[in-house]
């Protein structure tokens, strides 16, 4: 596994990192049991970086990894998230509330500062006004956190932090289907000298390629509730991409993949191919896939040609099929 510095925290962190959202059961049934099994296997792979939040299972998915990782001798890096709880949002960001939600998330992570917090998809209109990123320079400064970065939506938002100088990474939804970063973003964000964290590389599971069109998702999993955005963003499910639209175009995105390649090994590789990533946050569910998503580090580079035709193939079939701003 190749790693990469995580922005201005100056951390090296393994390219492929785990992403640990389905620990809180939105992916459907998770149990203890796999979820330690699953950390394993990154682990064993050499996966040092784990992303969560204090929503994901309110609070069990931190729950589980501070569980796994307590008196490890070498702890991943831990990224959480702060910002998406019922008691914050949308608009309770004083620091006194986001202090008190970030000293639960160290407690259930058993650690006494946080490597790093993520503010996570906060309204817009709290990263225009610029208030709470004052309040993380505050708490990062008083110890509560090593250091703070932001989980956007759009890549307006994304621009909206990078204008703060303390900001050190920046989580985006970047992959096959979603490639307005490599742009204007990707460049700001390496001049920044601020780490991207890729998050929905895969599209939620979209572009594994093994889903049909009338695929079934248990009630609990966010692919079910959230297909029409219900719950929250519908960018965070498939992509913001109908299903059944989505099965077509991995379809035909199938034929760009080279001989030897799955299509998640060909979509993993084409984001670790683009220098401003640090790491790409791959949520797993079973063990098997964290061992095949690990892959994705010793590959070899997409050429400049397949990467100009897969560009085109975006912006000319799967754009226009995002139901969300971008």
């Amino acid at each position: 596994m190749k790693t990469r510095k995580l922005g201005k925290t100056g951390l090296d962190v393994s390219e492929i990192g785990l992403g640990c959202w389905q620990f809180g059961g939105d992916f459907g049934p998770m149990e203890d049991d796999r979820a330690a099994d699953t950390m394993t296997a990154a682990e064993d792979a050499g996966v040092n970086f784990f992303d969560t939040a204090d929503v994901y299972g309110d609070g069990r998915s931190e729950s589980l990894i501070g569980a796994y990782t307590k008196d490890r001798p070498d702890r991943p890096v831990i990224a959480t998230k702060v910002g998406r709880s019922a008691r914050l949002y949308p608009d309770t960001y004083d620091k006194a509330s986001i202090r008190e939600h970030l000293l639960r998330s160290a407690e259930r992570l058993g650690v006494e500062t946080l490597d790093l917090v993520q503010l996570h998809c906060i309204p817009p209109v709290h990263l225009k006004d610029g208030d709470v990123f004052d309040i993380m320079e505050e708490l990062t400064s008083e110890g509560v956190c090593r250091n703070w970065g932001a989980s956007v939506e759009t890549i307006e938002e994304a621009h909206m932090c990078l204008a703060h100088e303390g900001c050190s990474t920046l989580q985006i939804i970047f992959n096959l289907f979603r490639q307005d970063a490599v742009r204007d973003l990707l460049p700001a964000a390496s001049k920044a000298g601020v780490g991207i964290i890729v998050r929905l590389p895969l599209a939620s599971g979209l572009l594994t390629g093994k889903f049909s069109a009338d695929e079934s998702f248990p009630e609990t999993d966010h692919r079910n509730y959230n297909a029409d955005g219900a719950a929250f963003s519908v960018g965070e499910t498939f992509n913001g991409i109908p299903l059944k639209k989505g099965v077509e175009l991995v379809e035909e995105l199938k034929t760009f993949v080279p001989e030897g390649m799955t299509l998640a090994d060909f979509a993993l590789r084409w984001i670790l191919d683009h220098e401003a990533v640090s790491t790409v946050i791959a949520g797993c569910s079973r063990p098997d896939q964290v061992t095949a998503n690990a892959r994705a580090s010793a590959l070899p580079a997409l050429s400049g040609e397949l990467h100009r035709a897969l560009s085109d193939f975006y912006l000319h079939q799967v754009r226009e099929t995002i139901r969300c701003p971008i």
